[in-house]
């Protein structure tokens, strides 16, 4: 297995840089999304992979797929996007959990993917990214044979 030193080093990069998301700063480094205090990243992903397919599902409510942008490059998916501010009517907000702003989450993928192929579906505030792996990133079996 040939070892790419560049996704090597970002992939460590961004391990540091979490490890010190909670010391001092960490409220400041977090993304205008989030209102107030908090170390949660945004959005909030899970990661699945099976025989043919990588899958990444994101929480996204309130985030219109037009302002979702997805980029793949160098094992990394990056998952930008926007929710907007509400308009409307002059109001008096006694209380504003629902935040709004830009936000960014990268996710390191387990394997190669074919960048060509893949397929995001969004639906009732769900973001389901479909990655088909690379041929030659799949598992081979290898035959033993007996002397």
């Amino acid at each position: 297995m040939e070892m790419d030193i560049l996704k090597e080093m970002e992939s460590l990069r961004r391990e540091i840089d979490g490890a010190f998301k909670g010391f001092g700063m960490g409220s400041f480094l977090e993304p205008s999304f989030l209102p107030g205090m908090g170390l949660k990243r945004f959005p909030q992903i899970n990661v699945a992979q099976d025989n043919d397919n990588v899958f990444v599902e994101a929480l996204v409510p309130g985030v219109e797929a037009k302002d979702l942008d997805l980029t793949v490059m160098r094992g990394v998916l990056t998952l930008t996007g926007e929710r907007k501010e509400e308009t409307g009517p002059q109001r008096t907000w006694h209380r504003r959990e629902r935040g709004h702003g830009k936000f960014m989450r990268t996710v390191d993928l387990p394997c190669d993917v074919d960048a060509d192929k893949i397929v995001a579906k969004f639906s009732n505030g769900v973001l389901l990214v479909t990655m088909p792996i690379q041929e030659q990133a799949k598992p081979k079996k290898i035959s033993v044979k007996a002397h």
